[in-house]
């Protein structure tokens, strides 16, 4: 398979910096900052469909339209900053999504007819998730023993970031929904301020991108398998928690039996993500991500097929399990796979895989729960958790050579 190498050392390509507490470099704790900072400060997104038809007196479909694009404006967004990232650099790349995700956020909160929403909406969407692969790319400019706890870190702060916010938005709102977007906006701009004082640059002097992404990615056949098996499987994430509430609610359960199965999700994972840290970051990379493919798939199959409050639990545990698992190991694998003039590309192909999913998961997954019934639901999850986690085991092989060439 084509692996883009280039004439440049492993040294050239690695930024060095002094070790802090935990092992960690002050550039991987001002990175897992922005990522609490960005996500405990994301008031806006949980409450923007009761925003645009509460306030702005939009239709469901309508605003259900504007959510949607901000979902796509998310890949868009993915891809561009990973463009950037090999382009202007990490930092400029994070910089300008923090302070570009501010001004949308402001511009939306401010606008008060359907074009200014719609702009403003896109605007928003194609910014908010630039930092990602930028950020994702500092982190595979590390040296390698580095990544699992930095992408670690990252993921881990980004899931207390969503609990925070999650629990803040429907107390905040009570003062009016102006309040979610001004503190929105402003975590935008101390993340972006963060970056300024406490990100260095990582992209090496040595390497300068002149290449085309997209002729590389062609010509990289395990990176392309390694992308269509992830897009699938966050597709798959993602019906499981679209579809949650409504096999509830089919059984009984309220939104407050709801709120608590699903709490479990951002708790275990706060809890569970270091430790699993330390447990799997030694374990061979294509199997704890095969595994963790299979509890997730386990995971929906069993929420599927639960009645009770306790089996909607065990099933959620059981997925979450499955998603630390992938935590785990997907940023450093991806970063692996990364030509070292690319890595932010690469990076930014592999944030959109999910985001991807978050497009095709919901709706793929209610119409399925419609218009066939929950069991098929079931043996659908199943079934596809275990032909990806096939699929991740006959790509170890060549993720393993790969890791050997990148070394």
């Amino acid at each position: 398979m084509t692996t883009a190498t280039q004439d440049i050392s492993a040294a050239q390509t690695v930024y060095h910096g002094p070790r802090r507490p935990f092992g960690l470099q002050p550039l991987e704790w001002a990175l897992g900052s922005c990522h609490l900072i960005a996500r405990a400060g994301g008031l806006v997104r949980p409450m923007l469909v009761l925003y645009l038809t509460q306030e702005q007196a939009m239709t469901p479909t309508a605003a259900g339209a504007v959510l949607a694009a901000i979902a796509v404006g998310d890949v868009g967004s993915q891809l561009l900053g990973g463009w950037l990232g090999d382009r202007i650099g990490r930092r400029r790349t994070m910089v300008l999504g923090f302070l570009g995700a501010s001004i949308a956020l402001v511009a939306l909160g401010s606008a008060d007819t359907m074009p200014l929403i719609w702009v403003a909406a896109i605007g928003y969407g194609l910014t908010s998730e630039l930092f990602r692969p930028a950020a994702s790319a500092a982190v595979a400019d590390l040296e390698r023993g580095q990544r699992v706890r930095a992408y670690g870190l990252q993921y881990w702060a980004a899931n207390l970031g969503y609990s925070i916010a999650a629990v803040s938005a429907g107390v905040l709102a009570g003062r009016g929904y102006d309040t979610l977007f001004w503190i929105n906006a402003a975590a935008m701009l101390i993340a972006a301020l963060t970056v300024v004082t406490a990100v260095p640059e990582t992209r090496s002097t040595a390497v300068r991108s002149r290449r085309g992404l997209v002729p590389a990615l062609l010509g990289d056949r395990l990176m392309i398998a390694m992308a269509l098996i992830y897009i699938a499987f966050f597709t798959l994430q993602a019906q499981t928690f679209a579809t949650l509430p409504l096999l509830m609610a089919a059984h009984g359960h309220g939104p407050g039996t709801f709120g608590i199965v699903l709490a479990l999700n951002g708790v275990a994972i706060v809890l569970l993500q270091p430790a699993a840290i330390a447990l799997l970051s030694r374990r061979d990379r294509a199997t704890v991500l095969a595994v963790s493919i299979l509890l997730v798939g386990t995971g929906g199959g069993l929420a599927a097929l639960a009645h009770s409050g306790t089996g909607f639990a065990a099933a959620v545990l059981t997925w979450t399990l499955g998603q630390i698992g992938i935590a785990v190991h997907f940023g450093a694998v991806f970063a692996d796979l990364a030509p070292p003039d690319l890595r932010s590309g690469y990076m930014g192909v592999a944030s959109s895989t999910w985001s991807l999913g978050a497009v095709f998961g919901p709706p793929a997954g209610t119409a399925l729960l419609e218009h066939a019934d929950a069991t098929w639901l079931a043996v659908t999850a199943l079934i596809a958790g275990l032909a990806l986690f096939v699929a991740q085991r006959r790509a170890a092989a060549s993720l393993r050579a790969r890791e050997a060439v990148r070394s």
